[in-house]
């Protein structure tokens, strides 16, 4: 492990997505992926509306220069901009980390681009940064996010409750999810195999 490897943003590309470290050159594209707006009405997910996307961008910046977050800009495979995710709440010490803030455009749901996204990320969070765990948290209210995690292979942990607050300010039951390095290359096959199912 390379400790200098937390500190830096890194580009990881595949044929369906390309993360590349995210910069407020960023922010128009972003807007653009939002789309009607509608994702951004879930009310237990975080995803900024247009006027909030420059604030949601220097936020995410501001924890980088912290050592707090890793934020990455999603693009599809024609260039387009279709999201955001990034690692947090780094543990460099343990090693361990986690994956969230996503969000897609909705053109970009159910295809595989999260599929090669959550690949990339976990294959370099486990294989560069030599993590040994590698968690997700989501709304117990939000079932797709649930079940997508659940897809990846993770393994529920349990629920936190009343562990943070909604967008609209109401209590979050966080539901907690990891996956552990001995179980990652059974999860690198499966997501492979649901990669190739979409080429």
């Amino acid at each position: 492990m390379n400790h200098a490897d937390w500190d830096r943003v890194p580009t990881l590309a595949g044929n369906h997505v390309r993360l590349e470290p995210l910069q407020m050159g960023h922010i128009d594209g972003l807007r653009g992926a939002i789309g009607d707006g509608a994702i951004c009405r879930l009310g237990y997910a975080h995803v900024p509306d247009a006027k909030g996307m420059a604030a949601y961008v220097q936020e995410a910046l501001q924890a980088q220069a912290a050592g707090k977050a890793l934020p990455f800009v999603v693009i599809d495979a024609e260039g387009q901009v279709v999201g955001s995710t990034r690692y947090y709440d780094l543990q460099p010490q343990v090693p361990r980390l986690y994956i969230g803030y996503t969000w897609y455009a909705p053109g970009a749901q159910r295809t595989g681009v999260n599929t090669q996204a959550k690949l990339l990320l976990l294959r370099h969070a486990f294989e560069r940064l030599g993590c040994i765990s590698v968690g997700f948290h989501t709304s117990i209210l939000n079932h797709a996010s649930r079940a997508a995690i659940a897809r990846l292979g993770a393994t529920e942990e349990g629920v936190l409750r009343n562990h943070a607050r909604h967008p609209d300010g109401s209590p979050r039951d966080t539901v907690a999810f990891s996956i552990i390095d001995t179980q990652w290359q059974d999860v690198k096959r499966a997501l492979q195999q649901r990669l190739d199912s979409h080429a």
